[in-house]
């Protein structure tokens, strides 16, 4: 099955690489000087990823991707807006027409279900079939989307569609680990590597091998990581901390991020090198707001995966159906699963603006947030790790009392891998 789709074309009518131009093959066109741009440009004076350009209707948005020098419509620099098809765009010393281009049909899953995920939507069935198709490759494949948007899924069908299936599926989350124990945990250390190392521990990629190893928000790793991270992808072999021996690792590389690293490379602080190597192929999850038609769809599979097997009306009357339809979901398909589990629980819908990743009147009845000392009498290294300290065994304590001390729970409320949890919770003696 396909879908029709109005793409673009983009002429270079001014500066270096005039006469240029460049017909989509999709709705999205990237432009800088990086080469895997869809339109890669020669001026210097044009950011490595400049804009991105996309299809909205009749129209054409514009996004520029934190450039150096902007991007400008006449005297006016634009981050993010929407022009009319024939506006010329201005990039450096770069000036582009962009226009419409020919019609293209985009193929689309044949169903509603793919492993874990669920959508019945365009943009979810068109990502849908960009997975399986992803999937029968070992490329790497970089997830781009917002906090809850269901990336940790994608990545599991990703591994379950593939010839790595029975293989391992392992998942590091960068963003919630101490940055003093990441490369630990991704390549593991010997006995003795550092003060409190009093075992063998094995890391992520050694765990993976044969399988697929899922990073969850790689942009938060550190630029040294990133240049670890980077040679095992090249060499395929690392050490352990501390350790003598290449251990050779077979592993595919799937990361997520909310952030858009391209604009992450512009700004210096991630590596162009390990952005090519990590985005061999780029998949973009669709914010729920966009795909609004599944959320009845969906509260009725989050009813039934919590044990609900009566009818969906009885719980989710059409006034209320109507209600979330029009909620902008800011936490999106999470906020959604824990809406769910709330009216399940409790037998009565909350209050919309009380539901995970709410905002109004939540945020004024929230508790307030744990306040971690700044320990000043120490130095800055002992002093950050002090910190880091406090507010792991803060965080996990109100984790844990969230859950009802229901570890499964907890992992998915704080979006952790479970067995990182639970070492988490021995390290600091709250388990």
């Amino acid at each position: 099955m396909g879908l029709p789709i109005r793409t673009l074309t983009i002429e270079v009518v001014g500066g270096p690489d005039q006469g240029r131009s460049h017909t989509a093959d999709g709705e999205t066109v990237t432009v800088g000087t990086a080469e895997s741009n869809e339109l890669r440009l020669a001026d210097p004076t044009v950011s490595r990823y400049h804009l991105e350009l996309s299809r909205k209707g009749d129209r054409v948005a514009v996004a520029d991707l934190g450039s150096t020098n902007g991007t400008a419509v006449g005297t006016a620099l634009l981050e993010r807006g929407t022009v009319a098809p024939g506006t010329v765009l201005t990039l450096g010393r770069t000036s582009l027409r962009v226009g419409d281009g020919p019609t293209r049909t985009v193929s689309l899953h044949d169903s509603g279900a793919l492993g874990p995920l669920r959508g019945q939507s365009a943009p979810m069935r068109r990502l849908m079939a960009q997975i399986l198709r992803a999937a029968r490759t070992d490329a790497s494949v970089l997830l781009q989307g917002e906090s809850g948007t269901g990336k940790e899924l994608i990545a599991r069908a990703l591994h379950d569609e593939s010839p790595r299936a029975k293989k391992p599926f392992v998942t590091l989350d960068c963003g919630v680990i101490s940055p003093g124990l990441v490369a630990s945990e991704l390549f593991g250390h010997e006995r003795g590597a550092f003060t409190g190392a009093e075992r063998r521990h094995i890391g992520v990629f050694e765990r993976a091998q044969g399988g697929t190893l899922f990073l969850d928000e790689i942009g938060e790793l550190s630029p040294a990581l990133q240049t670890a991270l980077l040679g095992v992808l090249e060499r395929r072999r690392f050490r352990r901390l501390g350790g003598s021996e290449e251990l050779s690792v077979d592993v595919r590389v799937i990361s997520a991020t909310h952030r858009d690293l391209r604009a992450e490379v512009n700004a210096n602080t991630f590596r162009l090198d390990l952005y090519y190597r990590l985005a061999v192929v780029r998949l973009e999850v669709p914010p729920l707001h966009q795909r609004v038609e599944d959320i009845p769809l969906l509260v009725e599979h989050f009813l039934s995966e919590a044990g609900y097997t009566g009818p969906l009306s009885a719980l989710v009357p059409s006034p209320l159906m109507a209600t979330l339809l029009a909620h902008r979901w800011p936490g999106n398909v999470r906020e959604l699963r824990n809406y769910a589990e709330a009216i399940l629980a409790m037998g009565e819908p909350p209050a919309l603006e009380q539901a995970a990743g709410g905002s109004g009147a939540a945020q004024a009845s929230s508790p307030p947030a744990p306040s971690v000392a700044l320990p000043l009498e120490r130095g800055y290294r002992e002093a950050r790790q002090k910190v880091l300290e406090d507010f792991e065994v803060q965080f996990l304590k109100a984790l844990m009392e969230r859950a009802g001390t229901n570890v499964s729970l907890a992992a998915r409320l704080a979006q952790m891998d479970r067995s990182y949890l639970i070492d988490l919770l021995h390290r600091h003696h709250l388990r």
